[in-house]
């Protein structure tokens, strides 16, 4: 029967790479032919010599059921009578070799629960979503400036049942969903829930581009997941991986028996370090079916945001190769030009379509203008993982006190480039394996001197310019290494300091939520100004947060275990000062060295402004300041200490 004239074109658009919804073309789907109800199976195999469709509703018998070749698609299609929902299936693919290999489907919607990795015969019921008022209020936001503060969480790992087995979406949802709420969590971000071989990739590097993992339940099963979430105004976001691909048999790898969705040229076609595949970005088809991933998980299960997994393997001809070991670009630099161009149409395409979905780029180099629009020469993303401030911060705070005032650039060299993207500040789990020890175990000192020494990081990194993002069990000061094969170590909480510390960073993200000063001006100088940046030698340093009304607070950071008494600094034209939070409380396992919470100004002259307050700074902390009686027009900097310009001032 030959295949309607509308298909054809929507395979043709597929293969110019203009098709950026073609799981609705390719994959399986229910289809009404001659008056037979069956189902239709497609997939791109270009170079294939023959294709069939195996499965349960066949006995897995490669003769019984063949595919025919669509014209010049490359899409091979069968239709097939007698095959039930959920039924098991793949393709068999032989290659120009001669070979034949039983590959999954790339479009499938759902999977066997690995370790079995065969496709299932699934279309989507239509769910009822319960998100409305989320929705609505995602596509009046401006997030810009809006808190963000993003709860990083493993599926598999964040809780289970007392027996090991693990939560299925849903229950997780109902758990995870009151649990972000009380902490004072903005978003979730999820490690990748794309279908995947191996547990311990985490799910990095994935098979099936279309299909939420079935370890944790049903396609049906995600979309009430993040349904549940909303619903308790918490918004979720998802690891993406558009980078790479596994090598695993049944998978994308040389799918139709040779190149054929990643490079075919040797210097190009493998991440080295990592033994997967590389995406071609020059092929139309292999665009096309990226970015109809991204939207499909965006449009069909409401998916607030995308984080790009390893942007800068992409960007880079060289990464992770010998000098001898990659081909320099038309222009002969090192530049993977048409990763760039996919990456550009990316997220131009989505912020055409859905402009209040968040684009997050996980990319640790220099690259320019990740943040800006590809019209003046960007990546087009909303926010950068800020991961010079990452590396700069973990190995300061790792350093013994000793060594801190020999490397007090650490604390303050991101402010030089603080404003030059839209930054998110990462403490991501791969922070906390592999030997990098967990967040409380980088912390120098005994027992009381970590915790100290973490209440003062968390403390910092909440009020410097950025969004945030902390790994699960972060929260509590889980001890050892995150492990994906069990749950977190909840039962730490039994002890007060443990207790203590997740109290801590409560009251801590609830301060932040509250606060604009932290969160509405971010993107410049209006927002922060520096106050004391150079005390090296105390380790001590203090800056303001500004929103846009001109509120301020004043922050004071001290990473030495040493209390400085009597520490002066320069504070606006206000009548005093009031605490309004800090680190070393004793509600928070600190040793409240100062239970006084007011500081009258006085008429001494510091750091450029016409009055200053002395204060005592405990050991190990971060304070918080806000201003009393202030005077609004009277000047904020004396006239012969002020700058002539913002520059100057930062």
């Amino acid at each position: 029967m030959p295949v309607a004239k509308k298909t054809i074109q929507s395979l043709n658009a597929f293969v110019r790479g203009e098709h950026y919804r073609v799981q609705q073309i390719l994959g399986n789907h229910s289809e009404k032919r001659r008056g037979k109800e069956g189902v239709v199976f497609r997939t791109w195999a270009p170079n294939a010599e023959k294709v069939s469709v195996v499965g349960d509703f066949n006995h897995w018998d490669p003769e019984k059921n063949p595919c025919v070749l669509l014209e010049d698609t490359g899409v091979w299609e069968a239709f097939l009578t007698g095959v039930k929902p959920y039924d098991a299936y793949k393709y068999a693919i032989t290659g120009k070799n001669g070979q034949t290999v039983l590959k999954s489907d790339p479009f499938a919607l759902h999977f066997e629960t690995p370790p079995a990795n065969a496709s299932k015969v699934l279309e989507l019921s239509p769910f009822r979503w319960t998100d409305s008022r989320w929705m609505k209020k995602r596509a009046a936001q401006k997030h810009f400036q809006s808190p963000m503060n993003i709860y990083e969480l493993h599926m598999g790992s964040w809780r289970r049942y007392s027996d090991g087995s693990l939560f299925d979406y849903v229950k997780l949802a109902q758990e995870l969903s009151v649990y972000l709420k009380e902490m004072g969590y903005t978003h979730v971000e999820v490690m990748p829930i794309t279908e995947l071989p191996y547990d311990g990739s985490w799910g990095y590097q994935v098979t099936g581009y279309f299909a939420p993992t079935s370890r944790y339940g049903t396609p049906d099963q995600f979309k009430e997941f993040v349904n549940i979430m909303h619903r308790a105004g918490i918004g979720v976001l998802m690891d993406w991986v558009p980078a790479h691909f596994p090598k695993d048999a049944h998978g994308l790898y040389e799918y139709d028996g040779g190149p054929c969705y990643e490079y075919a040229d040797p210097k190009k076609s493998e991440h080295l370090g990592w033994g997967t595949r590389v995406f071609d970005y020059t092929k139309p088809q292999v665009r096309s079916f990226l970015i109809s991933s991204a939207l499909y998980w965006i449009e069909e299960y409401h998916i607030d945001g995308l984080r790009l997994d390893a942007v800068a393997s992409m960007l880079y001809l060289d990464y992770d190769r010998q000098q001898t070991g990659w081909t320099p670009n038309i222009y002969g630099g090192r530049e993977n030009l048409e990763a760039v161009e996919f990456l550009q149409n990316l997220n131009q395409t989505i912020l055409t379509l859905h402009p209040d979905v968040l684009m997050i780029a996980e990319e640790s180099t220099a690259w320019p203008l990740v943040t800006k629009p590809p019209h003046v020469g960007g990546l087009g993303f909303h926010y950068k993982w800020n991961m010079g401030w990452m590396n700069d911060i973990l190995h300061y705070i790792s350093l013994e006190p000793v060594y801190r005032p020999f490397n007090h650039d650490k604390l303050t060299f991101s402010m030089f480039y603080a404003f030059s993207e839209n930054f998110v500040l990462p403490i991501s789990h791969d922070e906390v394996v592999h030997g990098k020890r967990s967040l409380i175990e980088k912390m120098p000192g005994e027992y009381a001197q970590k915790f100290a020494g973490a209440r003062t990081f968390l403390g910092y990194m909440m009020s410097h310019p950025g969004k945030k993002l902390l790994f699960m069990g972060c929260e509590f000061a889980q001890f050892i290494e995150w492990d994906y094969r069990k749950e977190l170590d909840w039962l730490l909480l039994d002890y007060e300091s443990h207790r203590q510390f997740q109290h801590y960073v409560k009251t801590l993200n609830h301060f932040y939520l509250k606060h604009p000063c932290l969160w509405q001006v971010e993107d410049s100088w209006e927002g922060f100004q520096w106050v004391v940046a150079d005390d090296y030698s105390q380790s001590v340093i203090v800056f303001r947060r500004i929103d846009e009304e001109e509120n301020e607070l004043v922050v004071v950071c001290n990473f030495a275990p040493v209390t400085r008494y009597n520490y002066r600094f320069g504070v606006k034209a206000a009548r005093g000062y009031t605490r309004v939070l800090c680190s070393d409380d004793a509600e928070f396992g600190g040793a409240a060295i100062c239970d006084q919470t007011r500081y009258r100004c006085e008429k001494v002259p510091m750091h450029g402004y016409d009055q200053s307050i002395c204060i005592t700074i405990p050991a190990f902390s971060v304070s918080w300041y806000k201003p009393v009686g202030l005077k609004k027009n009277k000047p904020v900097l004396a006239v012969e200490d002020a700058p002539k310009d913002k520059d100057q001032d930062s």
